[in-house]
Order: structure tokens, then sequence, then C-alpha cells
């Protein structure tokens, strides 16, 4: 019984053979091109090598089936079987290889899909050969893949189907570019007006406002979030500098660097200190403002931040009288605490 159930797996082994010789023929049917037959004939010679390696184990199990009680010739069966199949895998391997240097995508894909079971594979290969729709047809039927798909119709410029998908995956910021694509405004700064909201809710209002600049073109209300962030304290030093990088008329901007100061509250003024360094290296004509503010921060913080001091130096970078000046104030206190 053993014996019969090896000889019939010889059998199966010889069935795969047979169908890497029809592939073969295929090919050279198809393409009737040198190459074909060269391969087809490369391919005649190893089912000869193999069918003789299967007989000649045939043979081997048979003598030994009495010394082994079976065991062995199973194992050899095993053996040889993975090897038909690894075998056959290649050729498919080699096959698609073949279609997609040809560029006949559409076959390698099957060969992919079919032959491989590899979907993902498959519709890779229709994306990269710029069948996109096909290729988000497969994504969303065998994969699944909703991201994959959306990306596809997007190449294809089937903007409808996409912006359907990524409503479903809750992309809002990506259904406004969609929308905009396709110049409905109002859409997609409806979808933009929701990610600037789900931005200000958790405090990035930095985001928003990029939001409001890059995407929606509306300036004035990304100043607006910005200086929101900076009175609620959210984000505040960074909504403060996005504020002052924003506005590129000198003028303008030094008079707003006025305003703001007055009636700073004192818990503020650390960061408001942080921020007018950064203004006063941009533009001589706001150095004046921005030294005398900080001048003024610097004398109120002085008693509570005696470290403050060193911020002199930025503001007079090539004043040495102010270097010496600050020296003698730190040796000074610091004689002060020793005594």
């Amino acid at each position: 019984m053993n014996k019969q159930k090896f000889i019939d797996k010889f059998f199966g082994a010889f069935i795969i053979l047979a169908v890497i010789k029809i592939i073969t023929v295929l090919i050279q049917v198809l393409e009737e091109s040198f190459w074909a037959a060269i391969g087809s004939l490369f391919l005649v010679i190893v089912v000869v090598v193999i069918l003789s390696l299967v007989v000649a184990a045939l043979k081997s199990k048979e003598n030994d089936w009495g010394n082994s009680g079976g065991r062995n010739s199973r194992s050899g069966t095993s053996y040889v079987e993975n090897a038909l199949f690894n075998r056959l895998l290649s050729k498919y391997e080699e096959l698609a290889k073949k279609y997609i240097d040809d560029k006949n995508y559409v076959k390698a894909a099957k060969v992919y899909m079919n032959l491989l079971k590899d979907n993902y594979r498959g519709a890779k290969t229709l994306e990269n050969g710029g069948l996109y729709n096909e290729a988000a047809v497969i994504y969303l039927k065998k994969l699944n893949n909703k991201s994959e798909a959306a990306n596809c119709y997007e190449k294809a410029k089937q903007y409808r189907k996409a912006i359907e998908l990524q409503i479903e995956l809750g992309q809002k910021e990506k259904v406004g570019d969609l929308y905009k694509e396709i110049n409905d405004i109002k859409n997609s700064n409806a979808y933009y007006q929701m990610v600037v909201d789900d931005y200000v809710n958790v405090n990035q209002m930095v985001k928003g406002s990029l939001i409001y600049r890059k995407k929606m073109e509306l300036p004035e209300e990304a100043q607006k979030i910005l200086l929101k962030g900076w009175n609620e304290d959210r984000d505040g030093f960074n909504c403060l500098n996005n504020y002052f990088a924003n506005i590129f008329d000198a003028k303008t901007l030094d008079k707003k660097i006025q305003e703001l100061y007055q009636g700073l509250p004192a818990e503020k003024k650390m960061n408001y200190l942080k921020a007018i360094k950064i203004e006063f290296k941009k533009d001589p004509k706001l150095q004046e403002t921005t030294r005398n503010i900080a001048y003024e921060i610097i004398a109120e913080k002085v008693k509570t931040h005696s470290e403050i001091v060193n911020e002199l130096k930025h503001f007079n970078p090539d004043d040495e009288v102010i270097l010496k000046d600050i020296s003698r104030y730190k040796t000074g206190r610091n004689n002060m605490f020793r005594n």
C-alpha cells in the first residue's frame, strides 16, 4: 500500500513537469521568437534531467524498501515534490518578469494573482504600469485596501472616487486637497476648516494657521489663530514667533511689536523677550524698538532672574562696555551672596 502511494506521488510529480512543459510551449507560441525557442529547449532539458532524478529516486527507494520499512521513501518523495513545486514557482516568477519587461502588465498581473496567488503584487504591477483604475479595483475587491485604491484613483484623475474613499478613511485634509483639484472651493474649504478645528481643539494653533495660509489662502485668518494661541497660552511662544514671521513689512512689524507689548502680563514677558530676540536680527529698522523693550523686560526681571542680564549681549553685540558692565554686575552679585 505504501509502495503504491509512492508510485502515485511519482505520477503527480510527472504531471507537474508536464505543466511546466505546457507553459513553455505557450510562451513559444505567444512570442514566436528566438529566445522563446531557446527557453523551450532549456526547459525540455530540465524536464529530462528532473525526470531522470525522479526515476533514479524511485528505483533507489524500491531497493531500500525492505531495509528501511518505507520511512526514507516518504522523505525522499517529499523532497522531490518540494523541489518540483519550487521550480514551478520559479518559472511563474520568470514568466511574470518577462511580461513586465515586455510592458505587458496585465498578463504579468494575472500571473501574480492567478498562478502565484499574490494579489498585492498583481495590483502593484498594474499601478507601476500606469493602469491605475485596474489597480484600484484589485486593491478594493481583492485586498480591501482603500488607501491604496484612493491613491490609484487620484493618479487616474478619478477624483470623485478618490474623494469617496478618503472620506471613508477620515482623511479630511486629503479630501480638501482633492476637492481643490476639481476647483470645488466651497467643499474644499469646508473640509480644511474641519482640519483647523481639530488642530485648535488639541492646541496645535501653528498647524491650524498653516492650513489657513497655505491651503485656504486666508492669511488674515492665519494671523488671528496665531494671536489667539499667544493670548490664550496655547503654544504661545511658537504662535507669537510665527505671527511675527508672517509680517513682511518692517514698518508694520515694528508697530505690531510695540502694540502687543502694551499691557503685556508679567508672566508672558520672558517669552516675549525670546521672540523679539529673533526679530532684532531680521532688520536694522527693528533694532531700536526691540532693544528698548528688551531693556524694560530685563530691568523688571533681573531681581528674580539674575541670569537675564546676559541677554543684553544679544541686543548689543558690538558694545564692549555692556559686556564689562555685565561682568561687573555678576561679580558684584556673587560677592554679595558670599558675604
